[in-house]
Order: structure tokens, then sequence, then C-alpha cells
């Protein structure tokens, strides 16, 4: 079996809820107290053992490019001014050992089609997929988890968490049956079922380790909603042929692509950040 060595990051979309903040800079680059939302992402992969990082991006994501990029002009000027810690901190940003590819999606047409785009790259082998506006902090990586279930059962892994019945319009939402504590066998997923509707409160947070035959299934995939290709739509035809599990994952998810959840992010961040945690954490309670 393939070990899983490359994932994908879908980074083309506008950050609309974010504006306008994100009106010329990628909502993926918004900070959590001092790094970036992709840089969490980019770390979370590394730490379960990928080394090809995938970028999907669209027009007015350069910054991404950029920060992922050799910067000459920065390092001198640390290295000028004898900044030594900084500088090694903006060398050390990225394992000696990492691939940074950028794969343009000429059109916004969802999240099935930018993982679709990465298809030359991906070829035949197993992926992750990470969304970067859902911040998943785990003791043990949540992406290693992951992987370690794809490991045990050779399968399409997803990351999934229960949510009110009343959000469940805003997330594919699984039918499942327990194989473990943590992990159970899909027989069926929708994308953002009203209420009534939805097969259950187990939803798809942004994560998931895929088998390269999703690729198949993508391309056959019609606009669903939202008039968009659905990376649920894709793994729902690909349930027909193939196993999928739902991983609870073990960990804390923000959604830094609300306000609310980003907010909640850097309060818990600002905390334990070794620089200003413990002065921050005295200014909360002096409130």
């Amino acid at each position: 079996m393939k070990q899983v060595r490359k994932a994908v990051f879908p980074v083309a979309g506008l950050g609309t809820r974010f504006l306008p903040a994100t009106k010329a800079s990628p909502k993926e680059m918004m900070p959590i107290v001092d790094k970036p939302l992709i840089q969490y992402a980019v770390e979370e992969a590394a730490a379960a053992g990928i080394t090809d990082m995938i970028f999907v991006t669209g027009r007015s994501k350069r910054a991404i490019e950029d920060h992922f990029d050799k910067a000459y002009e920065l390092e001198n000027e640390l290295e000028r001014k004898n900044k030594t810690e900084m500088l090694q901190f903006v060398r050390d940003l990225l394992p000696k050992n990492m691939n940074c590819i950028y794969i343009r999606q000429p059109e916004a047409l969802g999240l099935g089609h930018a993982v679709l785009c990465a298809r030359p790259v991906v070829g035949d082998e197993p992926f992750a997929v990470l969304l970067a506006d859902d911040l998943l902090d785990g003791s043990v990586p949540v992406m290693q988890q992951m992987v370690d279930v794809y490991g045990q059962h050779g399968c399409s892994v997803l990351g999934v968490q229960d949510v009110p019945r009343a959000d469940t319009k805003s997330y594919g939402i699984v039918a499942a049956t327990p194989v473990s504590e943590r992990i159970e066998k899909i027989s069926a997923i929708v994308e953002k079922p009203k209420p009534e509707e939805a097969p259950s409160t187990l939803a798809v947070v942004g994560r998931y380790v895929l088998t390269p035959r999703i690729f198949h299934h993508l391309e056959a995939v019609q606009a669903g909603a939202g008039g968009e290709i659905q990376l649920t739509d894709g793994i729902a035809a690909l349930l027909a042929e193939e196993s999928v599990l739902a991983y609870r994952y073990d960990g804390v998810r923000y959604d830094c692509g609300s306000k609310l959840g980003y907010l909640q992010a850097t309060v818990v961040f600002g905390q334990r950040h070794p620089e200003v945690g413990e002065i921050f954490t005295r200014y909360l309670k002096g409130r």
C-alpha cells in the first residue's frame, strides 16, 4: 500500500466573510497570533510525513507563494541587523525535504473541481486534502491521526465531528455505522442537507485522506449545491465501489472561516504563545 506523501490545499476561495480584510490578501494568510492559517495547515501535513504540498490557487493568491518562498531581502536585512534568532526562524519555516507545488484553478467551480485540478501532480497515489480555514488543534496532529487510520484500513478517511442539527445545512453530512471507538463506515453522504432531511448530525470538516479513484468520480460529477462541483458528490459516487471511513478525530476544531471561530482560535493560541501567552492570559483575567 502506498504511503500518503502528497497534500492538496484548495486556496482559491475569495474569503468574502472577512471583507474588507481579504480584499487584497488571501484569507489563508490571516494570522493566528503571528502565524498564518495556511502555515498551521502545512505544518499539520508535514507532521504526518507528507512532503509534497500542492496549493490550488486563484487570482490574488500570490502572497501564499511568497510566504513559502525564500525571502532574500528579508534574510539579508535580518543578518545585517544581527537578528540571528529571527533569521533562523525565517530560514526554518519549512522542512528541508518539503516541496511546494502551485496549480492555478482557472474558475471558482467548487471544492471538488479544486481537488480535480491537482490530479496531474497527485497521479495514482493516495493524498490528503486540508482546508486551511479549519484549524484543528490536537496533541497528536489530526492529519497524522488520519494517515494512521488510512494505514490500518487502506481506504479513504474523512475527518468528522457532531454538530447541532440546525447546522447540518452548512456541512456535508454522513450516515455511518460504528467500526470502533472513533471510526465509522460511511453508507451515504449528503451536501448541506436541511436539518429535517439530514441522515445524522455527523459532519465532515476540512480534513480528508482520499484514494486516487476519487478523480474518476469527480470528472463525472455534475454541478450540485451552489452550482459547484462538490467533493461530497464525488465521495458519494466513490462509496459505490470502495469503503470510506468517518474518523472522529481527537482534537478541537476552530472554524476560522467565521469571525467567531477566528477570534476563539486567536485567544486560545495567544494564551499558549511562548512570548506573550502569560501576560495575555493575565490581561484576559483582568478584564
